[in-house]
């Protein structure tokens, strides 16, 4: 077991882009997250039964006017506070598509703080190489904004909604670069 987490510990220390991870979607296929070189990504993670969750709705109105110029929205469960994402995999899929209409891409539930924290959100708290970006995830929907290169750029809290003029502010800065 030491050695496991050794080799995580290692290879998220070795990580420098969001290019570098692989994650498993919310389907069960595992999506290599280089494939997203050259777009900008917001990656947010999402609960069910949180006070936040009624932001799938501007989540899904972003994707949907600039999924076109560059954007993509990849969300990751996670029943890390207050127990609001206790669902399955395909239980979260039904409830995005059918209540939110959700068509950006969801990934399998993952844990985004302690000690079992997934890579991807070692290196997301990490700052990314970016220490004023880094810190814990406080809440359900944290967003984490990454650019085209895979750097992250920008960090926004859960009370910030992604329809705010400074999540679309950065936004449009990072799909200009």
């Amino acid at each position: 077991m030491k050695l496991l987490f050794f080799s995580l510990a290692l290879l998220t220390s070795m990580a420098t882009t969001l290019h570098d991870f692989s994650v498993r979607s919310i389907d069960g296929t595992t999506v290599d997250l280089s494939s997203y070189k050259g777009k900008v990504v917001l990656i947010v993670n999402v609960a069910s039964f949180c006070g936040h969750t009624k932001q799938y709705l501007p989540l899904e109105k972003l994707y949907r006017s600039y999924k076109d110029k560059g954007l993509v929205i990849l969300g990751f469960p996670a029943n890390d506070f207050g127990a609001q994402e206790p669902g399955t995999d395909e239980e979260i899929k039904t409830f995005c598509t059918t209540k939110y209409d959700v068509t950006f891409p969801m990934f399998s539930k993952v844990v985004v703080k302690g000690s079992s924290k997934a890579p991807l959100f070692e290196f997301l708290t990490s700052g990314g190489g970016n220490p004023s970006l880094a810190g814990e995830i406080d809440w359900n929907f944290e967003k984490f904004l990454v650019g085209k290169d895979g750097a992250l750029v920008a960090r926004f809290g859960s009370r910030v909604d992604p329809s705010s003029s400074d999540v679309i502010s950065a936004i449009e800065s990072a799909l200009g670069k």
